[in-house]
């Protein structure tokens, strides 16, 4: 069961990283997908490991989002 929920858990935010929802800016998506790592973390879908593993996927992420925004505006 446990690892039921985890694997749902995991394969939730990382669909979630693939793709936001509709009006979910980066921002908006990066901060979900920390609150969720937060979530599993305290109800021990994941260990620490795992979660600074989500937060460093999810920072680059949202680093790609920024860049490619910059280089669309031409900066």
């Amino acid at each position: 069961m446990y690892k039921d929920r985890k694997a749902q858990a995991l394969a939730s935010w990382h669909k979630l990283m693939e793709k936001p929802g509709r009006h979910m800016n980066a921002q908006e998506q990066y901060e979900e997908l920390l609150r969720l790592a937060e979530i599993y973390f305290r109800e021990g879908f994941i260990d620490r490991t795992e979660r600074k593993q989500l937060v460093i996927k999810a920072t680059r992420r949202y680093a790609e989002a920024v860049e490619g925004a910059i280089a669309a505006s031409g900066y």
